[in-house]
């Protein structure tokens, strides 16, 4: 989990924060400038509470909301309507957000590519793709053709056979066993691992589907990975987003266009014609010509979605899923210690980042998950009833709210590079690691952000008591006073979900939609940019939803969707 946690955040017009040394800032030299992954802030800076110059912030306060947030009991969070791995495919998106190769000490290696393009924060796929099959970096990811990305082979067990392509590629050496992929984070856990490899099947089914149409070669890996990224950007838009916004608020920003976020002047200058004007949303302060929405600049991520309104996914987490046919509360068996699901501690130890998965290990056969019970391929994907999960069950992600599960709150200290001896308890809390770093990075608060948007605050009711979520009314007079005035924005933002049905709304639901909106806005393909495209593996009901793409990487075959059995 730390792989979610930076260890610097280089914020425009500002300088750079390191969370854990102290809070404040410090100014970016030039060189930093050039390499750092530009964060912006959305909410201006309050002057009534400016980010403090050094030292450390109060953690206190943070502790007791922490704590709240994972009681024993949260075991019995409610669950969400919404089928569990697309709380994988929003950890996915993060990862493809969020990830860039200048991350690294001063003086690490950087390519010229890198250092101009800066990784910026699109919807692009370069999680999946690196720099492209013709540079060296990225060449391993890929297969001789340089078309195709590569898989790995998953080690039999218990009478299951040795399977190709169920696993990602791995370097197969004694000192290794890392996953070949561009972004490492992708192989902390094995659910997200699966998703990543479930894209890679589905670029190489489309690369062949393409081949077999006579694209000529010399053509064949950018048509496949242009066609890829808009049905992924289609999902997005048409699927992920409307499941955990409000649908309103999706369909207002992807027609009527941003209202607070790197707005330009003229959006139709820019978005066709390259300009670089720039609107009272622009970055902080409003109007930063240095934010400009304009189709030549690279998007910012602004801290506010970073480090608070796109950290909705935790709370989605299970910790337990009926992952296949072996690894289920149905199983039947003799022994009872055989019937258990997939735990969440299991799902980090099988993979290559977090995990066992090192050392010229493979995974093992019996850890492929069924696809059908994480995704309503019957349902949502419209195919048939071999493609529906045993007993129709599919797996729900839990719901958007102000409770996280247990393992959650006890975080292996290796998940976030400590030592158990060294690592207080608290330290531990996945909760208490976001609130205090959102802190250290002087974030607006929850009524802040709300004035900011001119939008009614929730009231002091709602933020300590909310619905089946955490309890704050137990909290001494003077921290619920701090909590209903200045409520932190991650806290706040899954409040109004949870008051929402889990569905975000508000402050979060405008957050997480325009920065969204922006990053495909941002890509070099982009159905923002181009709003008349249309996928053309849609049904027949005209719809393309996460489950039609997992179906399309796996060939419609129910036996490569759950091939455990």
């Amino acid at each position: 989990m730390n792989r979610h946690q930076r260890g610097e955040y280089y914020v425009t017009r500002e300088g750079v924060y390191r969370p854990g040394q102290g809070a404040g800032c410090r100014p970016a030299s030039t060189w930093e400038e050039l390499r750092r992954f530009r964060f912006s802030r959305l909410v201006p800076l309050c002057h009534d509470r400016p980010v403090p110059a050094g030292g450390t912030v109060d953690t206190a306060l943070s502790e007791r909301i922490a704590l709240a947030m994972t009681p024993d009991g949260a075991t019995d969070r409610p669950d969400s309507a919404i089928p569990a791995g697309y709380t994988y495919l929003g950890q996915f998106v993060d990862h493809d957000l969020t990830e860039n190769k200048t991350r690294g000490s001063l003086g690490e290696r950087v390519t010229v590519e890198q250092l101009v393009q800066g990784r910026s924060p699109a919807l692009d796929l370069d999680s999946l793709y690196g720099l492209g099959p013709g540079h060296p970096d990225s060449a391993r990811f890929y297969e001789p053709d340089g078309v195709r990305l590569r898989t790995g082979r998953t080690a039999g067990v218990d009478g299951l056979p040795d399977l190709d392509g169920f696993d990602l590629a791995r370097e197969d050496t004694e000192e290794g066993g890392r996953a070949l992929i561009p972004d490492a984070r992708d192989d902390e856990n094995l659910a997200v691992a699966q998703l990543h490899l479930a894209f890679v099947r589905f670029h190489n089914r489309i690369a062949g589907d393409l081949a077999a149409r006579g694209v000529p070669r010399a053509l064949l890996f950018e048509q496949a990975r242009e066609k890829v990224v808009l049905h992924y950007q289609w999902v997005l838009r048409h699927d992920y987003l409307p499941r955990i916004v409000d649908p309103a608020i999706v369909e207002d920003v992807f027609t009527r266009g941003r209202q607070f976020f790197e707005v330009p002047l003229d959006p139709y200058q820019d978005l066709y014609r390259g300009g670089t004007g720039t609107g009272p949303g622009g970055g902080p302060g409003g109007g930063d010509p240095y934010a400009s929405a304009g189709q030549g600049q690279p998007p910012t991520m602004p801290i506010e979605f970073s480090i608070a309104a796109f950290r909705i996914g935790h709370s989605m987490v299970r910790d337990a899923y009926q992952w296949n046919s072996v690894f289920n509360s149905d199983r039947r068996t003799d022994n009872p210690r055989q019937k258990a699901p997939a735990t969440l501690p299991l799902l980090f130890s099988f993979s290559g980042t977090a995990g066992v998965l090192t050392g010229g290990r493979r995974l093992p056969s019996c850890w492929i998950p069924d696809w059908r019970r994480l995704f309503d391929l019957a349902g949502d994907g419209e195919a048939g009833p071999a493609c529906a999960p045993p007993g129709g069950r599919v797996n729900r992600a839990k719901r958007i709210d102000t409770l996280l599960g247990r393992f959650l709150g006890q975080l292996p200290p290796a998940s976030f590079g400590g030592c158990a001896q060294h690592v207080p308890a608290i330290e531990r809390n996945l909760a208490y690691r976001n609130l205090v770093r959102a802190d250290m990075v002087g974030l607006a608060g929850g009524q802040q952000a709300a004035e900011f948007m001119k939008l009614t605050p929730l009231g002091a009711d709602q933020i300590l008591a909310g619905h089946q979520g955490a309890d704050l009314t137990t909290l001494d007079a003077g921290d619920r006073h701090r909590v209903v005035t200045r409520t932190p924005l991650w806290f706040y933002v899954l409040r109004e979900a949870e008051l929402n049905d889990g569905v975000l709304t508000g402050v979060g639901g405008r957050i997480v939609a325009e920065v969204l909106h922006r990053a495909m806005e941002g890509s070099r393909y982009s159905i923002v940019r181009r709003p008349a495209w249309q996928p053309d593996l849609r049904s027949s009901s005209g719809r393309f939803t996460m489950a039609h793409l997992v179906l399309h990487a796996f060939d419609h075959d129910p036996r490569l969707l759950n091939p455990v059995g």
